[in-house]
């Protein structure tokens, strides 16, 4: 079945390998399933953490988008990037997916530094919030019933809400305000337009990033 599921789906397979391998890696750092980041190198290195972002530490603002906190995180996140990430690459194509797929990444991390400068947030949730919006205008290019990729994304956003201070609740804004603002034109019939609309929103992401940790911005502590 999950070969199945993937099928045509390269690159929703590739990042999902990425995610249980980086978690594998600071499990075993940290020798624990259920607390794997500030007792390993590959976790606390990776996490976002706004003070930490300087340097190197710009990284953080992708690395953490492939980083969980612990198992249930992990197969929570994976399971939605299989069912929703195939179903979109399989539409977008897999080029005009990574750049979406990454600039959603990056976006949620933007939303969290401006937002949550100092909580450390890790996840692909933000991506998937992404991935959610974009389903809902491939439903409505397909002219098929809307209802369950909008109870999808009311589901997740209720849940996000009330659930504060267990799930990041502005990576998860942040991933779903930029996968609204993709949808339309990554779901166009011309390929040409697809990955114009990953690239742009992929190096917009990055400038905002670099606005929000210029020395004059990053709030003092």
């Amino acid at each position: 079945m999950l070969r199945n599921t993937l099928r045509n789906a390269p690159a929703t397979a590739a990042i999902a390998a990425i995610c249980t391998l980086v978690f594998l890696a600071a499990a075993l750092q940290a020798r624990s399933l259920t607390d794997v980041v500030w007792d390993s190198a590959v976790g606390a290195d990776a996490i976002l953490y706004g003070p930490e972002i300087a340097g190197p530490g710009y990284l953080r603002t992708l690395t953490s988008g492939f980083l969980h906190l612990d198992i249930t995180h992990l197969f929570v996140n994976m399971f939605m990037l299989v069912f929703v990430g195939a179903e979109v690459e399989r539409f977008v194509g897999t080029g005009p997916f990574v750049l979406a797929y990454l600039a959603g990444v990056l976006w949620a991390s933007t939303s969290v530094l401006a937002f949550s400068f100092s909580t450390p947030t890790a996840g692909a949730s933000g991506a998937l919030y992404t991935l959610m919006a974009v389903l809902i205008a491939i439903a409505y290019r397909r002219r098929t019933d809307l209802r369950a990729p909008l109870i999808l994304v009311g589901v997740n956003v209720a849940y996000t809400l009330l659930s504060p201070g267990t799930v990041s609740l502005w990576g998860h804004l942040g991933g779903l305000a930029a996968g609204a603002g993709m949808a339309w034109p990554l779901t166009s019939r011309s390929m040409r337009t697809r990955w114009a609309t990953g690239a742009v929103a992929l190096v917009l992401a990055c400038v905002a990033i670099w606005l929000l940790t210029m020395p004059s911005t990053v709030p003092v502590h």
